[in-house]
């Protein structure tokens, strides 16, 4: 058989059946492994103010655009616009998370959290207000999801506890003070399990699924039905059910275990997506079901629906919406039809990823954040979606994909041989591979074979796909 490993897919065993081995590893999200013969594909994507970061599948991190204060950790610092157009590789390996605002912050798979650039308020948390051109460790182990926002900076470690720094005149770090801090504090001590940030307010999720914010709330952005100026400790918004959450400049965005997608705060240039440009303190809903990742930028909002379809709303003044316009929309619009598998909305430009792991851009490109190699589209921006890096072609017989499901699991879907019967397998690690067998079904018309599973968060589980008599 031929056994593809997606940790390392130019390694490969031949035998005498044929086989597909997919590892999910579902730690804040599963985005998706594009098998190819060695060719290494984007799998992560976070966009900043004016810069962009990616990862590509053997886990190297790269950056393109602004750095005139260290924000892309190359070594250079930009007293004379040292900004690059093209991505540069930052770091070679092991690096499992990235976001970007006007700091860049990053994880390694040994739970370590790494920073560099902006840190004026002490959002690298380092113990200084120094900027810093090269990465820096700022905490050895055990964090598990990182979000970098104006001024300040969320991480989670492995227990479920919520620490913050930086900037904190909003109440932004919700710790009951509005004094900045440049040291990571304890915000929360257990169950939490995502976060999220806008300019100067902070969003996360508990366990039982409650939605929690504090912070800036001027524009009704924490969605409490004031519009009060701050408040410097966690609120509980919503009670349950809340799966997923992204917060833009003055407004928040968030969605249910339905697939419903829910917004409120500021709407001045439609970002809300609810066909009005008024703003709103309580959460109002946008879609009815069938969303599956949302980000937030400045002023425009991204979303995704299960049939891959990438949707935008807001302000498109420097094209980020992709349209092919300059004209912003207070409803959702359809940008690609299909195809795509992650999203990431900066403050005037969007990125977003192909299930063939190619990077796609559009918008603002000054600084040469789309990362094209130009600084020059009309007025420096481009108001339809550019391809930045290529995927990888997949042989039919031999491709996987993963979804996340609303509720929860992961959809595989597997291209075989019309006809052919084929089984599922699950191994909980390789040394050794401990095979149990999942389900048998034959491939329909096409060779289109879909399996149902749900793994376990907490683990890391290997998935394998052959072929049976």
């Amino acid at each position: 058989m031929t056994i593809w490993n997606f940790e390392d897919p130019t390694k490969r065993t031949t035998m005498n059946t044929k086989c597909n081995l997919i590892r999910i590893c579902l730690l804040c999200a599963v985005l998706f492994h594009a098998a190819d013969s060695g060719a290494q594909t984007v799998t992560q994507i976070a966009a900043g103010f004016y810069h962009s970061l990616f990862l590509k599948s053997d886990g190297s991190l790269w950056a393109m655009g602004y750095n005139n204060d260290g924000q892309l950790g190359d070594g250079m610092v930009d007293g004379t616009f040292n900004s690059t157009n093209r991505p540069e590789q930052i770091v070679a390996t092991n690096v499992t998370a990235i976001a970007a605002n006007s700091h860049s912050l990053f994880l390694k798979s040994d739970g370590s959290l790494w920073g560099m650039g902006y840190n004026g308020d002490g959002e690298l948390g380092d113990g200084t207000i120094n900027n810093t051109n090269r990465p820096e460790r700022i905490v050895i182990t055990n964090v598990t999801a990182i979000v970098a926002s104006s001024g300040h900076s969320l991480f989670l470690k492995s227990d479920g506890s919520l620490w913050a720094m930086g900037f904190n005149g909003d109440g932004s770090l919700g710790d009951g003070t509005f004094t900045s801090t440049n040291q990571p504090e304890q915000i929360v001590a257990t169950n939490v399990t995502a976060i999220a940030a806008g300019d100067n307010h902070t969003l996360f999720l508990k366990r039982d699924g409650s939605l929690w914010a504090m912070g800036r709330n001027v524009e009704g952005q924490l969605g409490d039905g004031t519009v009060s100026s701050t408040t410097n400790r966690p609120e509980q918004i919503i009670a349950t059910n809340v799966t997923a959450i992204a917060g833009g400049s003055w407004h928040t965005l968030f969605l249910m275990s339905d697939g419903s997608l829910w917004a409120m705060g500021d709407n001045d240039d439609g970002q809300l997506g609810d066909g009005t440009f008024n703003n709103t303190n309580r959460p109002e809903q946008i879609i009815a079901s069938n969303v599956t990742a949302i980000s937030a930028g400045q002023h425009h909002s991204l979303f995704l629906k299960d049939d891959g379809s990438l949707w935008a709303m807001g302000l498109n003044s420097s094209g980020e919406l992709g349209d092919g316009t300059n004209s912003r929309t207070n409803r959702p619009e359809q940008i690609v039809a299909s195809g795509v598998a992650a999203i990431a909305a900066g403050l005037e430009h969007s990125l977003f990823l192909k299930n063939d792991g190619s990077l796609w851009a559009m918008g603002y490109n000054f600084f040469g954040q789309l990362g094209d190699g130009t600084t020059d589209h009309g007025l420096y921006t481009t108001n339809l979606p550019e391809q930045i890096v290529a995927g990888s072609i997949v042989p039919p017989s031999y491709k996987i994909s993963a979804q996340l499901l609303s509720g929860g699991g992961v959809q595989l879907s597997f291209v075989g041989i019309a006809g052919t019967n084929y089984a599922l397998d699950r191994a909980f690690n390789l040394s050794p591979a401990n095979w149990m067998p999942q389900v048998t079904n034959p491939a329909g018309a096409g060779g289109v074979l879909v399996l149902t599973n749900t793994p376990n968060p907490a683990t890391n589980n290997f998935w394998r796909i052959r072929s049976v008599p």
